[in-house]
């Protein structure tokens, strides 16, 4: 077996006509600002402008993003406290497009020191003999953004720097400053760095943090180096390692300006906008099923049985409607052999009962109270069943549906299940009384296909059922049988 190469990331390309030496980039007007100072001007921009400011990110507008942009003004680095799947990581990286795309640099430079504001001694050196002929690079707004995913074996070398051996061994001294090989941190100067779930950090590790957000200077093995260096600094944690474990220490939480608290989606809207966005679906995905599957999570975020201090990532309903879309898919590629009535392949349309697969395949992703221990497909197997109850009532309340229960008055079954064709199933409904009522409450429109049809008749089926209007049995082939009374 041979060895496949990844695809290199892509460095964008500066444009050509911007300036390519010192002299050429006061000529052009260029004057030094900070990374805060760049946020606050850029941020303003397109305040003024009335352009998004955080694409991509849902259910924050009047709550979370309000606090960010109002630390951003204030120059504040900031922690954001959260549980986890709140988006802390997405909103911290989207800070990025707050920087100017192009920002010029000292070529081979590791601390992407500006040309008007060289740091070390040898930078300063460089310039003041180049003059305006000093050569000038671009670094994109891509490459400002430096992140690490805090874990207890992170080392002081890893986020500031360390003695580098190789270079001792090449004959410079130990009081050289050129000795030092520079860590995450120091190598994000002039952008912005992020450190994730900060609590993880040991608290030795955590003190090396403390020049950096105060002093805005670095310390490597006691040399007596000063670098000023410009950057913001976000940290994300999960509010109960940070209040209450106590392991982010006090003198580095007093050193952070702004403490932003994160949430879940505060309602159902947000909760589906969110699925849409993020779920990458390889079916069509009714958005009655969407529905099902937000309140699927919202309920078991609130369960008593689930861990409140854990959480319930946003990735849970993503992930249960990727798998709901994965099982239509499923379906229409088993039943293209047997194809249908009329010729054309099964579509790949999900429907309600798909998402009893759920239960098993996402508990991982749920902590639950040590009380429930062997309960927990149990316990979300009966969520699952009030979400649906709820959605049906939510779209189908009032309506009339006996059309549907006369279907099964006279001992008659209609069975359905994840491999039964959309064409079998609507063969045994036949034509219904009041079917069009329950496609346009559903927004399934005047022509589905008969997929999307078979999908609405096995919600109102299930429906009746959890309304205990319809009796349900599950055969030991895994096909669902409606018929009788509830």
């Amino acid at each position: 077996m041979g060895w496949v190469t990844a695809p290199s990331p892509v460095i964008p390309v500066p444009p050509a006509d911007l300036p390519g030496t010192l002299g050429a980039l006061r000529a052009a007007g260029h004057h030094y600002r900070t990374v805060k100072q760049e946020l606050r001007d850029n941020l303003l921009a397109r305040m003024r402008a009335g352009e998004a400011r955080f694409p991509g990110i849902v259910g924050y507008d009047d709550s979370v993003l309000p606090e960010v942009e109002r630390a951003l003004l204030a120059g504040h680095d900031m922690v954001l406290l959260g549980e986890r799947g709140q988006g802390k990581t997405r909103l911290i990286r989207s800070l990025g497009a707050l920087l100017d795309e192009w920002t010029p640099v000292i070529p081979g430079s590791v601390l992407n020191e500006h040309p008007l504001h060289p740091l070390t001694p040898a930078s300063r050196a460089q310039v003041a003999e180049a003059g305006d002929d000093q050569p000038v690079g671009w670094l994109h707004r891509s490459m400002r953004y430096g992140e690490k995913l805090a874990t207890p074996d992170t080392s002081v070398g890893d986020l500031i720097g360390d003695v580098d051996p190789i270079r001792i061994a090449q004959g410079r001294t130990l009081g050289d400053p050129e000795t030092i090989h520079f860590g995450l941190v120091p190598r994000t100067n002039r952008g912005i760095f992020a450190v994730n779930e900060l609590p993880d950090l040991a608290e030795r590790i955590q003190v090396a943090l403390l020049n950096v957000l105060e002093e805005r200077d670095i310390q490597v093995r006691g040399y007596q180096l000063r670098l000023p260096l410009d950057l913001l600094l976000v940290a994300s944690a999960n509010p109960e390692d940070y209040t209450n474990r106590g392991r982010i220490i006090t003198p580095l939480k007093d050193r952070f300006g702004a403490e932003i608290r994160t949430h879940y989606p505060v309602d159902l809207e947000l909760e589906l906008a969110l699925i849409r966005q993020e779920a990458d679906l390889v079916a069509e995905v009714p958005e009655h099923v969407l529905e099902v599957l937000a309140r699927f999570a919202r309920a078991v975020r609130e369960s008593p049985s689930v861990d409140p201090r854990s959480g319930v990532s946003a990735r849970f309903a993503i992930a249960a409607a990727e798998t709901v879309a994965g099982a239509a898919l499923r379906r229409a590629g088993l039943l293209a052999a047997a194809g249908t009535p009329d010729g054309r392949l099964e579509a790949a349309v999900a429907r309600v009962g798909d998402a009893v697969s759920v239960t098993s395949t996402l508990r991982g992703k749920v902590e639950f109270e040590s009380g429930e221990e062997g309960r927990e497909i149990e316990i979300l197997a009966h969520l699952l069943r009030t979400a649906t109850a709820e959605t049906f009532r939510a779209h189908l309340a009032g309506l009339d549906l006996s059309g549907f229960t006369a279907l099964v008055e006279e001992g008659a079954a209609i069975e359905t299940g994840e491999l039964v064709g959309a064409a079998e199933l609507l063969r045994q409904v036949g034509t219904v009384p009041g079917l069009a009522k329950v496609l346009d409450r559903l927004g399934l429109g005047d022509a589905p296909t008969p997929e999307e049809a078979a999908a609405a008749v096995e919600f109102v089926l299930e429906g009746l059922h959890l309304t205990r209007r319809l009796g349900k049995d599950v055969t030991d082939t895994g096909r669902t049988v409606y018929g009788g009374r509830g």
